[in-house]
């Protein structure tokens, strides 16, 4: 009996020893698999805007800008056709997110992106594949249309690779994405290979802004964070002519209420502030440079407009980024845009309907629309809402030819 029980208890002592080898084994191919999906030399660094524009009501309204040409060359891919954006409309235009990479080495990585509420519309390099992979219609977005999203796989780093990019005569703002040190991405498509400093895309969606901003009856902006993280930097801009003015709340959680700016600074005073505030962000001090470049003209355009850091969380939320093998360290930097129809803004627009003034009116380019449609309803004079509604009727033909129109 004896005997038996001791090789009832030997046999159990191997069969745990051989549990906890097997144990042993699983965790440690589970950690050499998590392991192999990191790339310690790996760094992705990330920047792009969310641009809006604040109804009556201080939350962002739906809207498509009328027809502009487009700041994009030639060559950047489309979902569907080149047209297909122009008749979009969205509360939230993503617009110019660039993804840098940093390698010692060649390496080969994925991403895949997805936007909520809405669609990626265009993008450079070619993607492997996209969705929705069908047709689209060209409307506002609702909440039961899936999330669109672009992949690219087996992207080639290259630190070595020596330049070799694509450069059209026309000018464009694209271009100053790329005065960087990133590492070159290589990237196959049907036409051949494509090499640029950057993966880039545009898209957009029917989310909610981050933010919003009420105008007080006494002029002055109420703003409410309803991004669920605090708002490192928001600045209140405004500029008229050639003099601007900027006032800064810092860490804003919940509300804030600002009187409007003091019209006494210059545009480069805005472009210093905004600067140093993406350098503090986590950006490298020439993809800090790179940003401001490509967008100075449009964030320091006429009107007044929120611009703001918009919190990681959100970001993450709206606009989810995979990479693999897994970054080191991942960075995303957007500023948020809020266009607002201050009573300055309102000032300009209805003077320039009744004296035919096309110049002033446009400086407020794709945001025309959607600020005619706001002031609509604010407007009790007759006469003022009528100019207001030929525009509307008629947007690229100048308010004055249309009261000639028999």
């Amino acid at each position: 009996m004896s005997g038996r029980g001791e090789r009832r208890k030997g046999g159990s002592g191997r069969i745990a020893t051989a549990l906890i080898l097997f144990t042993s084994l699983a965790v440690y191919v589970a950690l050499a698999g998590k392991a192999k999906a990191q790339d310690a030399d790996l760094v992705a660094h990330e920047w792009g805007t969310f641009t809006s524009i604040a109804g009556n009501a201080g939350t962002a309204v739906q809207w498509f800008p009328w027809a502009v040409p487009s700041d994009l060359p030639k060559f950047v891919e489309h979902f569907q056709s080149s047209s297909f954006k122009a008749n979009l409309s969205g509360t939230i235009r993503m617009e110019t997110p660039v993804l840098y990479f940093y390698s010692p080495r060649e390496a080969r990585v994925s991403v895949h992106v997805s936007f909520s509420k809405g669609l990626i519309t265009e993008w450079y390099p070619h993607v492997t594949r996209y969705t929705p992979s069908g047709n689209a219609r060209t409307v506002a977005f609702n909440e039961r249309e899936a999330d669109g999203s672009v992949t690219w796989d087996s992207i080639m780093l290259r630190p070595t690779s020596e330049s070799s990019l694509v450069h059209e005569k026309e000018e464009s703002r694209y271009y100053a994405a790329r005065a960087t040190a990133s590492t070159p991405v290589l990237v196959s498509s049907p036409t051949g290979q494509q090499q640029e400093k950057f993966l880039f895309y545009r898209g957009v969606s029917s989310e909610s802004s981050p933010v919003t901003a009420r105008m007080l009856e006494n002029g002055s902006v109420h703003f409410e964070n309803r991004s669920g993280g605090p708002l490192a930097r928001l600045f209140l801009f405004e500029r008229r002519g050639d003099v601007a003015g900027f006032r800064t709340v810092t860490n804003l959680r919940e509300t804030a209420t600002l009187e409007m700016p003091t019209l006494k600074n210059s545009v480069a005073d805005a472009s210093e502030a905004i600067l140093f505030v993406l350098m503090e962000q986590g950006l490298y001090p020439d993809e800090a440079r790179a940003m401001l470049e490509t967008w100075k003209d449009s964030w320091f355009e006429e009107g007044t407009r929120l611009l703001y850091v918009v919190p990681t969380s959100f970001v993450n939320r709206v606009l989810p980024l995979s990479i693999s093998p897994a970054p080191r360290e991942i960075t995303r930097v957007f500023v948020g845009r809020l266009e607002l129809v201050s009573m300055r803004t309102r000032t300009a627009i209805e003077e320039a309907l009744a004296k035919g003034d096309e110049a002033t009116l446009a400086k407020y380019n794709r945001f025309l629309e959607p600020m005619l449609q706001i002031l609509l309803p604010r407007e009790s004079e007759p006469l003022k809402a009528q100019l207001i509604r030929l525009r509307l009727e008629q947007p690229h033909v100048p308010v004055l030819a249309q009261a000639q129109i028999p």
